[in-house]
């Protein structure tokens, strides 16, 4: 019997005519230095002038590809510790009693973000933190705080500019057990969104979102309203101001303060500020009144009375009445229903609780602390503004005070945590997040539980019964902490997990720890203090 086997030659094309290719080219260039042997070449093979030419520009040519090729990647490599830990995050962020997709369409919508600021839903509160999911958008901050509204998670992004004062921004919607992106929009009318510092707000049927754009020093920005299940513009408010505070909702109205846009000293280039009202249903105005500088974030209460903070140039609590004009005057009243003076700008959220008004104030911004930094809050009598009591601290209070039963808590610019009786507004206790960082954002208050964020990115869990400090997280990537402290964002705690935006670390979602999470650490990428 007679086998055959069958041999497969393979021929490198390339390196087989290498040597023939290098050898002419050789060869060619030779000639160039030897002029008369060139024309003899030239006469006996005229085809010779042609390749002579022809084989420089090759071995240019390949000379300079070889200078320019590009470098290959190196091979990817599969972190799978890493995998095991995302799949870990997902199978415990399931078990969780996150609010479902199939909420129905009446529930309490805005869970944890009515007036008393608390940022809490009931649901129970963790002692100890660790992170279930983050989700990234290239090169943007998180600086607003999250909506959890049935299942979604709504938040907004700042991407800056070279110069860190403009840029552009995104409003995304999120599966809130997956971080799976539902959509995300970041156009209108063809035009680039502008950063938010505002939070997204979400009207009483779920159907809407609505917020505020533009930073410190943008002009022309609009309040926005988005279509809830695909993120389409429905409609636009425009000012010629920016709208850094968050919208507050009340049935079909939607209010907000547009702020002025200051020089150095903080007086104002054009418009000094306005509060605007708009109807949700279809985008039309329904009032606006001047109001000196309302960088605030406004609450309404249950009839329909609007309370604001004045800023720089206003320094006051403001009452609104939130009829219409034509309402107002069949009625002969004015828009302002009250106003009380403080010693300093109020430039953060308004809280309600009981018949009070709650405001923190002070001489410093977000930016910049106030050589001779000074704060107060004030807590104002609803019907009247008379003042019921006032309480004095070393730096401003800019974050929104999260308001209880009986204490209020108040972030404070000099790093402060701290809690007040809301009797007499006497100090319960006091505590700080991280060592020299100022507390900016808002604060959240559960049964057993303050949540506060630093500047620099560091969130603290504190006892809410006497401020000891039960467990701190980096929020930031720990490869990329952020250079500008830009963490403003105040936490939401809904379905037993905390959701907070980070200058360099995402949007976060965390979830109670387990004794799994413990040794390495990894999966909370925290620091326990």
């Amino acid at each position: 019997m007679i086998s055959f086997a069958v041999v497969p030659i393979f021929v490198n094309t390339g390196a087989a005519l290498l040597p023939t290719l290098a050898a002419g080219i050789a060869s060619a260039l030779a000639l160039l230095f030897k002029p008369r042997e060139l024309v003899r070449a030239c006469r006996r093979r005229p085809f010779v002038a042609a390749l002579v030419p022809l084989g420089i520009v090759a071995l240019a040519a390949a000379l300079w590809y070889w200078a320019h090729r590009p470098t290959p990647p190196p091979p990817r490599r599969i972190d799978w510790a890493q995998v095991a830990v995302d799949l870990l995050r997902r199978d415990r962020a399931a078990a969780l009693p996150l609010p479902a997709a199939t909420q129905p369409a009446d529930a309490p919508v805005g869970l944890g973000r009515d007036f008393t600021r608390r940022g809490w839903d009931g649901t129970p509160s963790p002692d100890k933190l660790s992170l279930l999911w983050e989700h990234r958008v290239e090169d943007a901050c998180f600086l607003s705080s999250p909506a959890v509204v049935a299942g979604r998670v709504y938040a907004a992004t700042y991407v800056p500019d070279i110069t860190g004062k403009f840029g552009t921004g995104s409003v995304v919607c999120l599966d809130a057990r997956t971080h799976r992106k539902i959509w995300e929009t970041s156009k209108a009318g063809g035009e680039d969104f502008k950063p938010f510092f505002s939070s997204p707000a979400v009207s009483a049927d779920g159907r809407r979102v609505i917020i505020g754009q533009g930073l410190h020093e943008d002009a022309n920005c609009s309040l926005i309203c988005l279509d809830a299940a695909d993120g389409k513009v429905l409609w636009q408010a425009a000012t010629p101001l920016h709208i850094e505070g968050s919208p507050a909702i009340r049935g079909d109205m939607v209010v907000v303060g547009a702020g002025a846009i200051e020089d150095a000293s903080h007086k104002p280039t054009g418009h000094a500020g306005m509060v605007l009202a708009v109807r949700i249903s279809d985008g039309k105005e329904l009032w606006r009144c001047d109001v000196a500088d309302p960088e605030s974030s406004p609450a309404i209460d249950a009839n329909g009375v609007v309370y604001i903070g004045s800023g720089f140039n206003g320094n006051a609590v403001v009452a609104l009445r939130g009829d219409t004009d034509a309402q107002l005057a069949t009625d002969k009243k004015p828009r302002i229903l009250w106003r009380r003076e403080s010693p300093y700008p109020v430039t953060g959220a308004v809280s309600l609780v009981a018949d009070l008004v709650i405001v923190g104030a002070g001489n410093g911004d977000y930016v910049y602390a106030n050589p001779s930094p000074a704060g107060v809050v004030l807590a104002l009598d609803r019907a009247t503004g008379e003042i019921r009591w006032q309480r004095a601290f070393p730096d401003a209070v800019l974050g929104a005070i999260a308001a209880g039963a009986d204490r209020v808590i108040c972030p404070v610019r000099n790093g402060e945590v701290v809690a007040l009786s809301i009797r007499d507004g006497s100090v319960l206790w006091r505590q700080r997040v991280s060592e020299r960082s100022p507390v900016l954002a808002g604060v959240v208050l559960t049964d057993r539980h303050v949540f506060a964020v630093s500047k620099d990115g560091y969130l603290g869990v504190l006892a809410a019964a006497d401020g000891r400090v039960l467990d701190k997280q980096l929020l930031n990537d720990p490869k990329n902490p952020g250079k500008m402290g830009l963490c403003f964002s105040t936490p939401t705690v809904v379905g037993g997990c905390l959701f907070v935006g980070t200058e360099s670390g995402g949007l976060r979602c965390y979830g109670p720890a387990t004794k799994d999470d413990g040794a390495s650490g990894r999966v909370g990428e925290g620091v326990t203090k």
